[in-house]
């Protein structure tokens, strides 16, 4: 894959200037890439967005909510009236919420509907209206490449994350839904593929992983090392690889999959 790969190519990433994804828009804008980073917050966004400018590249952030479709299509008015095209979609916002996890204070049975369904919806919902609005335009210019976040708790839910495993494993079914949709209803050229990250510290877990007061790993911490062959948590850079591989015209025949991105969390027995 060369550097200049995505020369030209018009990339949106929602909750783009996160630390997963803010990873993944400076190795795309690194390459040529014009990067529209979407993000609840447009103060963040564009933080991240000026830098990338400031390293030679070509950004633009909008403050949007995922969950509100009339603002997400102005979203994409806006990256369409500077760029002119869409040739791929990264759907990055998603995330948990700590009232939506089980604690011997918060028994699954007494866990808030609100939390749930804002787990439920951010994350699944929160993929879904992107895809709708983006994939339109995907399908009016003949082709483009969406990307899924899914996760680990996709396959085998987590114990506590009874919302997020849930919801990340119902972007797996529509990741692949959408892909064979895409292709008999529209367009085989645009293709529809999701990374299953491991486990990665961010601020959105960091409190099921390590101590708030000491830093060291929580016994949650310290048995998903024991079960991931590598023996370390995953950095951002950590899944720049797979997601440059699969928006590359190198994965053109790579359809309707999910890639772990692990360390091996997922082949491991625990034996």
């Amino acid at each position: 894959m060369s550097e200049s790969e995505f020369e030209g190519r018009v990339v949106v990433i929602t909750g783009g200037a996160g630390v997963l994804c803010s990873a993944m828009a400076r190795a795309l804008s690194k390459r040529g890439a014009k990067v529209a980073i979407l993000q609840r917050r447009l103060e963040v966004a564009e933080v991240l967005a000026a830098q990338l400018r400031a390293d030679g590249g070509e950004a633009i952030s909008v403050g949007v909510d995922v969950l509100d479709r009339s603002a997400v299509e102005s979203a994409a008015a806006q990256v369409m009236a500077r760029y002119g095209r869409v040739d791929a979609l990264i759907n990055g916002a998603g995330g948990n919420r700590t009232e939506a996890t089980t604690a011997p204070d918060r028994p699954f049975f007494d866990l808030p509907v609100e939390a749930v369904r804002s787990v439920f919806d951010l994350n699944l919902l929160g993929t879904i209206i992107p895809s709708q609005v983006f994939g339109r335009e995907m399908v009016a210019q003949g082709g483009g490449s969406i990307l899924n976040i899914a996760s680990m708790s996709s396959y085998r839910p987590l114990t506590k994350t009874v919302a997020y495993s849930a919801a990340k494993a119902g972007i797996v079914n529509f990741t692949q839904w959408l892909a064979v949709h895409l292709s008999q209803e529209y367009s085989a050229n645009i293709r529809v593929n999701a990374i299953a990250p491991g486990f990665f510290l961010t601020e959105q877990n960091r409190y099921l992983l390590t101590d708030r007061e000491t830093g060291e790993l929580t016994p949650r911490g310290e048995a998903i090392l024991a079960h991931t062959p590598q023996g370390r948590f995953g950095t951002p850079e950590d899944l720049v690889g797979a997601v440059l591989w699969l928006l590359s015209d190198s994965a053109s025949f790579v359809h309707g999959a999910v890639i772990p991105i692990d360390g091996g969390f997922s082949a491991f027995s625990g034996v």
